[in-house]
C-alpha cells in the first residue's frame, strides 16, 4: 500500500512514520482476526521508515483487534521512548517483547517487521523434540530454513538478546522451544506471509498426529524442490496480492 492510501498524518510525525504505523497497526488487526494473540501478550514491531534504530511496538494493554496507529509506541534499541506520547504508565511496553524485539531489530536490518506469537499450535509445536515436520505443503516453505532457540524463561534477561540473534541466524523464521513462534520480514506482507504459513503448518502437525496414523514422509529431493518454490520471482507479488486481501478483512479505523 501507499502513503497516499492513509490518512494524513499527525503534525509531529513524518509521513514515512505514519505510513508505518498504519501497516503495523493493520497488521495487529490482521493477525486478531486469525486468531493468532494471546490477549495482551505477544507483540509485533515494525522499523521506522528513515531511522534504523528506532522501531515501534504495541502500547501494552491495547488489543490486537483495537490496534490503531496512535496507539503505537515509538522506542530506540535501548528502550527509550522516542515519541511525543504521553507516558500512561511505567508499564506502556512490555519487558519482555523488548528483549525479543529489539534483538532481532538491532541484528537483522533486512527484518523491518517482527511478529512473535503463543498460539495453541506454535507452542504444541514448539514443545516437541523434532520441531517442525516436513509433512505438510506449508511446512516445506520452511524445509532447511527455520531456526530454533531453546527457552530460557520469561525474556527479562537483555543477554539473551545475544543469543536469539545468534540462533536466528540469517533465516526469517524461528520456533522459540517451549514458547511460540518468532518470523520477521521487509514488509509488513512479507512478515505476515511467514507467519500465516508457520502457524498453518502447525496446526496441520498437531491435527495430523492426532490422528494417530503413521505420518507420511515427501522425499528429501521433493522437500528442497518445494521450498525453492517458494522464493521464486513471483513470490513477493502474491505475498502482495494476499496482504491486500488480509486488509479487506479488517475495519478501516486502524489508521486513527
Amino acid at each position: 500500500m501507499t502513503t497516499a492510501a492513509f490518512a494524513a498524518p499527525p503534525i509531529d510525525v513524518s509521513p514515512a512514520e505514519w505510513h508505518t504505523r498504519c501497516e503495523l497497526a493493520a497488521l495487529y488487526r490482521v493477525i486478531a482476526h486469525f486468531r493468532m494473540t494471546d490477549m495482551i501478550d505477544t507483540h509485533i514491531t515494525a522499523r521506522v521508515a528513515g531511522e534504523p534504530n528506532r522501531f515501534l511496538i504495541n502500547r501494552y494493554g491495547v488489543l490486537f483487534k483495537d490496534m490503531r496507529a496512535s496507539d503505537l509506541i515509538k522506542i530506540d534499541h535501548d528502550g527509550k521512548r522516542c515519541d511525543n506520547a504521553v507516558a500512561v504508565s511505567d508499564r506502556d511496553v512490555n519487558a519482555a517483547g523488548f528483549t525479543i524485539h529489539s534483538a532481532i531489530h538491532h541484528a537483522r536490518p533486512d527484518l523491518n517487521y517482527v511478529i512473535h506469537t503463543h498460539t495453541a499450535a506454535g507452542i504444541g509445536v514448539s514443545a516437541q523434540e523434532e520441531g517442525l515436520l516436513p509433512i505438510s505443503q506449508h511446512a516445506l516453505k520452511f524445509y532447511g530454513c527455520l531456526s530454533y532457540h531453546d527457552y530460557e524463561g520469561i525474556a527479562l534477561d537483555l543477554g539473551e538478546r545475544e543469543r536469539l540473534v545468534r540462533d536466528l541466524g540469517s533465516n526469517r523464521a524461528m520456533i522459540l522451544r517451549n514458547h511460540g513462534l518468532l518470523v520477521g520480514g521487509p514488509s509488513a506482507a512479507e512478515a505476515f506471509h511467514e507467519i500465516y504459513f508457520l502457524e498453518a503448518a502447525c496446526k496441520a502437525q498437531i491435527q495430523a498426529q492426532a490422528g494417530g496414523a503413521k505420518l507420511r514422509v515427501p522425499p528429501e529431493a521433493v522437500c528442497r524442490k518445494t521450498a525453492a518454490q517458494y522464493v521464486d520471482d513471483a513470490a513477493d507479488a502474491i505475498n502482495q496480492l494476499a496482504w491486500a486481501a488480509a486488509l479487506r478483512l479488517i475495519d478501516e479505523d486502524y489508521r486513527a
